[in-house]
């Protein structure tokens, strides 16, 4: 029986462990929100600001499946999240400049409420659900900005980690060489 180091292909998977991809959901679940609400769902900018929402989740989830056999897809399926989610920043922040509405800065008080909420054990929707819904959209707007923000930040320190692993492991085919090494040592 070939020892867990004779296999190239690492576990892989585990999307849904990942704080980036946890942030992502709520930050998907509630840009729907968000737009049902305050954007005409005729609207081309409904539709571009719920997929871009979506890419970002969904990709997370692509790339942490595909690493199994390809850390380059990995990479590049997250810089993509990482891309929406930047495209859907802009779009919140659009919502709130054409409108005249001011952007919370990092010493707003909602703003502080937002991390410390945040820091919370397991925070999901629910812990954010009474800013994401308010019936103010400056304030749901904002909730939503906070939240693509950590969002990218863990997906930046992501693709951190992802390149510092490559580097350290190689790709796949690296690892298929040091496995078949390691069987013809056996034999």
């Amino acid at each position: 029986m070939p020892s867990l180091s004779d296999h190239f292909i690492p576990p892989h998977g585990g999307y849904a462990d990942l704080l980036s991809f946890q942030k992502a959901r709520i930050v998907y679940d509630g840009t729907v929100h968000f737009c049902d609400k305050f954007v005409d769902r005729r609207s081309r900018t409904h539709d571009q600001m719920v997929q871009a929402a979506r890419s970002g989740k969904q990709n997370i989830l692509e790339g942490s499946q595909a690493s199994g056999t390809s850390k380059e897809t990995e990479i590049k399926l997250t810089n993509v999240a990482r891309a929406s989610l930047e495209e859907l920043l802009e779009d919140f922040r659009d919502f709130l400049r054409v409108r005249g509405l001011q952007e919370w800065t990092k010493d707003h008080s909602h703003t502080i409420r937002l991390r410390e909420l945040n820091r919370q054990s397991n925070p999901n929707y629910e812990t954010f659900k009474k800013g994401i819904e308010h019936p103010d959209p400056v304030i749901a707007a904002n909730v939503m900005i906070g939240l693509i923000k950590l969002t990218n930040f863990l997906l930046d320190q992501q693709l951190k980690r992802l390149e510092q692993d490559f580097l350290k492991e190689g790709g796949l085919r690296e690892r298929m060489t040091r496995a078949r090494l390691s069987a013809r040592k056996k034999q």
